[in-house]
């Protein structure tokens, strides 16, 4: 066999072996735990414990519970040793003694390439430079959508993007194992991207080229354009990207409005750093706990020599309501991340928190359905406002010194005004509760339904100092609650708590204009920057223009008004011009005009028609432009009228082409007198309006008059029909109310729900 065939063959074998080496064994033991792989000690011992007391033999009854027992001690045995935990975290090994193993010299050398080139040969760092890291870290689109990027909103990333045939990529693999190994403790977690197999999220976070490094925090995504084999440059960068004034700066003129800042529903964290800048690991925690804890680094020596604590070393304090002790503290020179989160996890409220948003309500009164893991919580309700301060303490005091507190009763106070829904919807017998300064008691069995009850007295003190009897009655209250024999008597269904730290539409304006100047800031470059410019003056030439344009119609709008308001005063002079009056054109339709108004029209285009005679033109004219004035800038509109004894033969021969048999008609011209048509020539139909047609007489049906229908073809409503139309009338109208409805009509027109009449084809127009 060759070299060159006896090496490769050997590459490929190597994860053979490994593979069958590792058959077998233990699958992963965080995942068998439940646990984070950043979990301390003690999360993982009380994980194990609790997994330990479900899956016991003599305790469950699944026929697995023997095989997942062992299988969560040999987990909880490996995590619990440092030595082989770190062992798996960095190599994967889970069998104790796996590295101690004999294995054959064919299979397990050094270095593959050694033997070939000799311990003086060239050497290659495969372990520091193996792209198969990469791979392992690797996530898709689907994995960034639906865990990443909701993470992010208490956990930042940092994402690599890479190529399998990329050796800038392969160079960057040291730098990147650093990276991961030193951020991981510290909250930040790395993860990598094939940018050929997920191109869309490339796309989606602008990456230009690979290899790329992507910090995302809180849904939003920054691009590092330096080195990355600069590590300090990378953590100056993503210190940062965190929200500004994540940690405020706290000197000796400001500690106790610092501290005292606790009214926001927000526990004070106080860093006490023995270096001037601020440590990454301050701000991933300051960033997970934001919506719980405010915190703030001391700037001064003083503040060090205040609360007596090393200046050579880190502290950390915790405040609550009490500003004068810490209720948590830790020092140490360099204080895990791990650390600080359990010790600001169990002290992450105040002693009597505000019911202030629905998570504060999840956290602290959790759902459970069973009476044994129930958790009671006790609200008292208050105003916003300095009176019932000592409401407050004193139920605070009285929350202090309850022997069941924090196990199985939460206390805990709301406003009154501001979680109004929540607390109306808890009445008692039926009956409205005045809520002010009463306690309610109650259990949250899903995310909307609870069971409560009311504190039998309101909670008032007799003076500043001395409380009534009302915490003795609240204390059997609960105390009878908690006993497994007695339920809740009133059950009601609510809805989310107002979220009274939600952002204004102000400030989340101005947010999100910030964010996009950071965005355009962070990724355009000189070659993306003419056509956004390009972009920006097009939009900002489109929006001159019309405002430009509508300033005109205004000063327009104003002109004719005033025109409007001097013709009406009759302040016109014969020496003047004569004010502008609009008009609207009606045509006289006559044979000469008849093919441009009804058989030439355009496509779309329709005449409306008003029927009248010599008598009645004074009368019918001025309605009918008042009418139709609202449509005189319709460009596909002609207005016109028609007398009926010029037109009576073509409007008998119209009627009669829209009738669905042949028939005589006898037409009384003065019943005609009013009718408005709506002609389409090029569709060959028109509508009709009459004051007695069936469709007018519709509206009056709907208030109650009493109408004879008829068939709206047969013509009676007008006179055109055999009988005496006049005699069978149920009304006599007036010439000037013939067309008070003609608006309503038109409307229904233009939306096409009036009734069409087909024809063949148009008559003749008369010649006169």
């Amino acid at each position: 066999m060759k070299w060159d065939s006896f090496c490769v063959l050997q590459i490929i074998s190597l994860p053979f072996v490994l593979f069958l080496c590792v058959l077998g064994e233990l699958g992963n033991p965080y995942t068998i735990l439940g646990v984070h792989p950043r979990a301390s000690q003690q999360e993982i011992r009380r994980a194990y414990i609790q997994l330990a007391k479900e899956w016991h033999p003599d305790k469950s009854k699944s026929p697995q519970a023997e095989e997942r027992f062992v299988e969560i001690k040999q987990a909880y045995e490996l995590l619990s040793d440092t030595e082989r935990r770190s062992l798996y975290d960095k190599k994967g090994i889970t069998e104790d003694g796996f590295h101690k193993r004999p294995v054959r010299q064919a299979f397990f050398t050094q270095n593959p390439f050694d033997d070939m080139f000799g311990p003086q040969g060239a050497h290659f760092n495969f372990q520091e430079n193996d792209i198969t890291f990469f791979h392992k870290l690797s996530i898709s689109t689907r994995h960034y959508d639906n865990v990443i990027l909701p993470r992010s909103e208490k956990n930042p990333y940092l994402l690599f993007f890479y190529t399998d045939w990329c050796f800038s990529c392969l160079l960057s693999a040291p730098h990147c194992r650093k990276l991961s190994e030193n951020l991981g403790p510290l909250g930040i977690d790395f993860v990598t991207v094939h940018s050929a197999r997920e191109p869309n999220l490339s796309r989606r976070l602008n990456v230009p080229s690979v290899p790329s490094l992507v910090f995302l925090i809180d849904g939003r995504s920054y691009i590092y354009k330096e080195g990355i084999s600069n590590i300090p440059k990378i953590i100056e960068f993503m210190k940062s990207k965190f929200p500004y004034k994540l940690v405020s700066k706290v000197g000796e003129e400001n500690l106790n409005e610092f501290l005292n800042g606790w009214t926001d529903n927000r526990v004070r964290g106080l860093i006490l750093p023995h270096k001037i800048n601020i440590r990454l690991r301050y701000l991933v925690t300051a960033f997970h706990f934001r919506n719980r804890v405010a915190f703030g680094m001391a700037e001064t020596d003083t503040i060090h020599s205040k609360y007596k604590v090393p200046a050579d070393m880190d502290t950390v304090l915790i405040f609550n309501e009490n500003i004068s002790f810490p209720v948590a503290s830790v020092t140490m020179k360099d204080i895990p991340s791990s650390t600080l989160h359990n010790i600001i996890s169990s002290n992450q409220y105040l002693a009597l928190p505000r019911l202030s948003s629905q998570g504060v309500l999840d956290e602290l009164c959790p759902c459970a359905w069973n009476k044994p893991k129930m958790k009671i919580c006790v609200a008292l309700v208050t105003d916003d406002s300095t009176i019932h301060d000592p409401h407050r303490q004193t139920f605070r005091q009285y929350a202090k010194d309850f022997p069941y507190s924090g196990e199985k009763v939460r206390f805990a106070y709301m406003y009154h005004k501001r979680q109004a829904t929540f607390i109306n919807a808890l009445k008692q017998d039926g009956e409205y509760v005045e809520p002010l300064l009463r306690i309610v008691v109650f259990w949250r069995l899903d995310t909307s339904r609870i069971k409560y009850e009311w504190a039998p007295i309101k909670w008032e003190l007799d003076s500043l100092t001395n409380l009534n009897n009302s915490h003795e009655k609240l204390a059997e209250t609960i105390l009878r609650l908690l006993k497994s024999t007695e339920s809740f008597p009133y059950e009601a269904y609510v809805t989310d708590l107002f979220d009274e730290h939600a952002v204004s539409l102000l400030k989340r304006i101005f947010l999100r204009i910030s964010q996009f100047v950071d965005y355009l800031y962070d990724n355009l470059d000189k070659k993306q920057v003419l056509p956004v410019l390009s972009i920006i003056g097009t939009i900002s030439f489109i929006l001159s223009i019309g405002y430009f344009m509508a300033h005109l119609v205004e000063k327009e709008e104003k002109t004719i008004k005033q025109m409007k308001a001097n013709l009406e005063s009759g302040n016109n002079n014969n020496n003047t011009n004569p004010p502008y009056q609009p008009e609207l054109k009606l045509h006289e339709l006559r044979s000469e005009k008849y093919n441009g108004l009804v058989r030439l029209l355009k496509p779309g285009c329709r005449t409306i028609l008003l029927i009248l005679d010599m008598q009645s033109r004074q009368q019918l004219v001025p309605p009918f432009h008042r009418a139709v004035w609202p449509y005189r800038k319709n460009k596909t509109l002609n207005f016109a009228f028609m007398y009926i004894e010029r037109g009576l033969s073509w409007y008998k021969e119209l009627l009669q082409l829209s009738l669905f048999e042949e028939r005589n008609l006898n037409i009384n011209p003065r019943n005609c007198v009013g009718t408005v048509l709506s002609l389409n020539g090029h569709r060959k139909y028109f509508c009709m309006f009459h004051a007695k047609h069936t469709e007018s007489k519709q509206k009056q049906m709907k208030v109650g008059i009493k109408t004879n229908q008829k068939d709206c073809e047969s013509g009676a409503f007008i006179g055109f029909n055999s009988e005496d139309s006049e005699s069978e009338s149920e009304e006599i109208l007036l010439q000037k109310n013939l067309l008070d409805d003609l608006s309503i009509w038109l409307d229904r027109l233009f939306e096409g729900t009036t009734q069409r009449y087909h024809i063949n084809y148009w008559p003749e127009f008369p010649i006169k």
